[in-house]
């Protein structure tokens, strides 16, 4: 793919992203993005997460941040995970999303709030919360005992 006909792509999917009256092609929108893994979509992704009311709309931007794999993501999808874990029922579908994009983009500062679910009742999302520290952090477990130590110590 040419470096022109990227960055139509590019601008297509924005636009329909931003535009899109049908959630469907919102959606679609937010996936080609993330296919095309260009770093500059990270700020409008996060953008168009916090406006959109969809939800299908907003697992695909979370799908597209986590294949882009920018830390500038981080936070935004954080935010999305603290608000799941707030409700009486998370969706699980949403939280494999999530784990699995901030696993993507490696970014350390998810661990604490990746932290909790390690002691999910669910088997599924324990596994996936334990692959994706070790993914992020492979010396998660030394590092918890030091920082458990420290706050002792302290």
């Amino acid at each position: 793919m040419s470096d022109n006909s990227r960055d139509k792509d590019y601008n297509e999917n924005l636009a329909k992203l931003f535009r899109a009256e049908n959630w469907e092609e919102r959606a679609e929108a937010a996936r080609n993005l993330g296919y095309i893994r260009d770093g500059r979509a990270v700020n409008l992704l996060v953008k168009a997460l916090k406006n959109e009311k969809d939800e299908t709309v907003k697992d695909r931007i979370i799908e597209a941040m986590g294949r882009i794999g920018h830390p500038k993501a981080t936070m935004s999808i954080v935010e999305i995970l603290k608000q799941e874990l707030d409700k009486d029922l998370a969706d699980k579908s949403r939280l494999f999303y999530i784990i699995e994009s901030l696993m993507k983009i490696g970014d350390k500062r998810a661990l604490e709030h990746l932290g909790i679910l390690l002691t999910s009742c669910d088997a599924d999302i324990k596994s996936l919360a334990e692959e994706a520290f070790e993914c992020i952090d492979p010396n998660w477990q030394e590092n918890l005992k030091k920082e458990r130590l420290e706050k002792k110590v302290s």
